[in-house]
């Protein structure tokens, strides 16, 4: 990988997920995205010097520069996460795909980070996750006769429907009904094999944090953990690391789609 070019991938995430964050602030707030940025505690304007990702928060000590109020950590870990991941699905994909992958990855950031704060999956976002899935397949399908396309759409519609079913059959308890719309976006942007795959790693990340917190913090079984982050966390590990849970050797299972 070009040092360089990596280098500017990961500068270009940076500032992705700076703008990113200014969307998950102010989303569904009446707020549009454009105007000043300004201190939450003091309301004062916030210079340009002091709105570089990631730096700007470590000179600044996590502290606004007029009121000395604390930063929330979400700031630099989105811009991080961001800057990283988008090297990442570039170390993977190179420039094939590149900029759909990204656009997909900034939908998915701004969900999971959402999901965690309200616990509630934005619909705006993710209706405009699962248009651009269903896009994509129907391309797959038309363009290059893909079959896997349409196995990844039924792949997708099942677990979104399991999903569903919880929700319903817990009365929104055991699953929140913007999880089964997010699986049915992410199934359809993986092989079959693969969309399952990411789906049974979620489960297990989300159990073994489940664990975690509940040793450490002392959560309780009925407390409410937002699972977006995880079947986000299981749709990038399968997608970069190319995991297959399933161990079918079949194409569906060992390629991904074209575009």
């Amino acid at each position: 990988m070009n040092i360089i070019l990596a280098v500017f991938i990961f500068i270009l995430g940076t500032i992705i997920g700076s703008f990113l964050n200014v969307i998950i602030l102010r989303y569904n707030t009446g707020r549009g995205v454009t105007g000043r940025s300004a201190c939450f505690s003091c309301g004062g304007a916030i210079k340009w010097f002091s709105l570089v990702p990631v730096l700007s928060f470590v000179a600044q000590r996590g502290k606004c520069k007029n009121c000395k109020s604390k930063i929330s950590f979400q700031y630099p870990i989105v811009e991080l996460m961001t800057g990283l991941l988008f090297l990442a699905l570039f170390w993977k994909f190179g420039f094939g795909n590149l900029f759909f992958y990204f656009f997909i990855s900034a939908l998915l950031i701004i969900i999971a980070v959402y999901d965690f704060n309200h616990k509630i999956v934005p619909d705006g976002v993710v209706y405009l996750l699962i248009l651009s899935a269903l896009a994509r397949l129907v391309y797959q399908y038309f363009v290059f006769g893909d079959m896997n396309a349409t196995l990844s759409f039924l792949v997708g519609g099942i677990i979104s429907m399991f999903l569903s079913a919880l929700w319903l059959f817990s009365n929104g308890r055991w699953m929140g009904l913007g999880d089964a719309k997010l699986v049915l976006g992410l199934g359809w942007l993986l092989p079959p094999c693969q969309g399952a795959s990411a789906f049974i790693l979620s489960f297990w990340i989300g159990a073994v944090v489940g664990i975690i917190l509940m040793l450490f913090q002392k959560t309780r079984m009925t407390s409410e953990i937002p699972f977006a982050p995880f079947l986000i966390a299981g749709f990038f590990i399968v997608l970069i690391l190319d995991v297959n849970l399933l161990y079918l050797p079949s194409a569906s299972c060992l390629i991904g789609f074209k575009l």
